[in-house]
């Protein structure tokens, strides 16, 4: 009887362990998504740098520099 009990405290106790496993992994995932939102954040930042980077340059290309103003403009304010 006491072999029985000591083995359900083992089982408890690694229970106990696998949940514990189990918050940790799930704080790591919900780290890891906040990690990834900033870096996707981050990401369409430079994409929307260089979209209005490249509008500068075809206007400068096609215009000259009367239409470089307003892009230069939405680029200082990104």
């Amino acid at each position: 009887m006491a072999e029985i009990s000591k083995q359900h405290e083992e089982i408890k106790q690694g229970q106990k362990e696998m949940r514990e496993r189990f918050e940790e992994i799930d704080s790591e995932c919900e780290q890891l998504k906040k990690e990834t939102e900033a870096i996707s954040h981050a990401s369409d930042n430079v994409q929307l740098r260089l979209n209005i980077m490249l509008d500068i340059l075809k206007a400068r290309q096609q215009d000259g520099f009367a239409k470089v103003s307003d892009p230069t403009g939405s680029l200082r304010l990104v």
